[in-house]
């Protein structure tokens, strides 16, 4: 039997630590990964996400030193500083205006996703929280992305949140995530390491 595309990817996946220094990604190359990226959920339609693509030398030795020194940092192609962004309901309309457009969703209810979200985020953790899971979703799915398009990924969370905010001029609003190295991997990478049983982590209930 033949092994779905996608199942064979996320069976197949690693974390890598090394990337072949040499190779390099062409602007059209990142916009690709970014753009499948914002495919990923988000709550509301928020998308409340920014993704900035490090690939200068200048900008990956100011990260790496940001980054507890992980050469991975400075020899992928290019390294995400994957932020989310504290969620602001006043958007909401903007980002839904065309789904109401085509007449997938009624206008009243754009209106009540709007009212709900400033309820729900009106306590500045919840919002935090908010941020960081749309953050996650799209770091997943840029992983998986760079693994589709046959390049490796490497996320990393050992970095200096502060410092990485203030050496590239995030906004009161955005907090950096994660960071995810993506570009051609070089020899010596593990593979997947074992996973728990299914028995210790899933409850039917």
């Amino acid at each position: 039997m033949t092994m779905n595309p996608t199942i064979s990817l996320i069976e197949q996946r690693v974390s890598a630590n090394r990337f072949d220094a040499s190779h390099t990604l062409a602007d059209a190359e990142i916009e690709e990964l970014a753009r499948l990226a914002t495919r990923a959920p988000t709550a509301y339609n928020l998308q409340n996400w920014r993704f900035i693509a490090v690939r200068t030398p200048e900008g990956k030795a100011r990260l790496r030193g940001l980054a507890q020194g992980q050469a991975k940092v400075s020899d992928a192609a290019v390294t995400f500083i994957i932020c989310g962004v504290l969620p602001e309901p006043a958007a909401i309309a903007d980002r839904l205006a065309g789904f109401v457009a085509s007449g997938f969703m009624p206008a009243d209810m754009a209106s009540r996703w709007q009212e709900g979200a400033r309820a729900q985020y009106a306590d500045p953790q919840t919002a935090r929280d908010e941020a960081l899971r749309s953050a996650t979703f799209g770091a997943s799915t840029l992983i998986y992305a760079a693994g589709a398009l046959g390049l490796a990924s490497g996320p990393m969370v050992g970095f200096d949140a502060e410092g990485v905010a203030r050496e590239f001029g995030l906004g009161p609003a955005e907090v950096p995530a994660m960071l995810v190295a993506v570009g051609r991997a070089a020899a010596g990478n593990w593979p997947q390491k074992p996973r728990r049983q299914l028995a210790e982590v899933l409850e039917i209930a």
